[in-house]
């Protein structure tokens, strides 16, 4: 109000895409499932891209791959969104689709038995160094060969445990499986 009681000047509404940022996910999501919009889900995308990618990479461990991966994540998240049934948190949901994404490709890969061991180049310098630097590419050779022999569940599941370290109860939750079963 001003000083003569008249109502002062409005102040103009924040734009869309700054109250679309403002919303939680559980909110968005229920925006974007009453009308779909690029723009607003773009803000989800923002919100989660780099722990989608992260996910790809350390499941595939190749940072290519995973970037397209991601976005056909994306795209099956922004397809699928109508389907989310807020039973569990956006998060979960888009990790679970990001799993088995992943989780489907690694088994068509393992189908055409292509073997992406990551080399690791011999440091230059000292003897020593080589040594340590040879030393630290053959376990990692080994360990890539271990994880490249099991099943790609199994190995999701070690990446989950030891590279995320996610909780049995969120790994049982991400893969809709009882407490015995994630401990095996």
């Amino acid at each position: 109000m001003t000083s003569k009681g008249q109502p002062g000047p409005k102040v103009p509404i924040r734009d869309q895409a700054t109250k679309d940022k403002a919303l939680n996910d559980e909110e968005l999501v229920a925006e974007l499932q009453r009308h779909m919009d690029a723009d607003r889900f773009g803000v989800l995308y923002d919100r989660y891209s780099a722990l989608v990618f992260q996910k790809c990479l350390g499941m595939t461990r190749d940072r290519d791959l995973a970037k397209d991966l991601t976005h056909d994540i994306f795209l099956k998240a922004f397809v699928n969104l109508g389907k989310f049934d807020h039973r569990s948190k956006f998060g979960t949901w888009l990790y679970r689709i990001t799993y088995n994404y992943c989780l489907d490709h690694l088994r068509k890969a393992q189908r055409r038995r292509t073997d992406d061991i990551d080399e690791h180049p011999v440091k230059d310098g000292l003897a020593e160094d080589r040594y340590e630097a040879e030393l630290l590419a053959l376990r990692a050779e080994r360990l890539g060969a271990v994880l490249e022999a099991l099943d790609p569940e199994d190995r999701a599941l070690l990446l989950m445990k030891y590279m995320e370290d996610l909780s049995v109860k969120e790994m049982m939750e991400v893969l809709e499986l009882g407490e015995s079963a994630v401990k095996m």
